[in-house]
């Protein structure tokens, strides 16, 4: 399974997970099942605010998961309809959201639980983990 995690700096599985998928500078592709590890850059961190297009910023590339601090509820719709699901990071490190993620301890984030605004979750539960 190849699980994608926004990054601000590439320090491998010790980078630190980044607060929003779209305006992250680039990403790690983790695969659980080679252990391999490879970085990408946002290939649409230029985006208008509110305007990311994952399958853009991943160049195209076949991601199964993508483990974020934040994300908006358009890109998730965006993500899932590429088969990709989405998780909420518990912070800290590439490794420690790896690690979580292979015990089935993180979140799924699901547009419809998602606010489509950047400052309240409309009372759906939780918010999408904005910064």
């Amino acid at each position: 399974m190849k699980i994608c995690f926004p990054i601000a700096k590439d320090n491998g599985l010790e980078s630190k997970v980044y607060g929003h998928f779209g305006s992250a500078p680039a990403f790690i592709i983790a695969d659980s099942e080679t252990g391999t590890v490879s970085l990408l850059d946002n290939a649409d961190l230029q985006h208008v605010h509110g305007a990311c297009n994952p399958a853009i910023a991943l160049a195209g590339k076949s991601i199964d998961a993508v483990v974020v601090g934040g994300i908006g509820a358009g890109a998730i719709s965006k993500l899932n309809s590429l088969r990709t699901k989405v998780y909420q990071s518990k912070g800290g490190t590439v490794k420690d959201n790896l690690e979580a993620f292979n015990k089935g301890a993180l979140n799924e984030l699901v547009a419809a639980s998602c606010s489509t605004g950047h400052d309240h979750d409309h009372g759906h539960g939780h918010s999408c983990g904005h910064h």
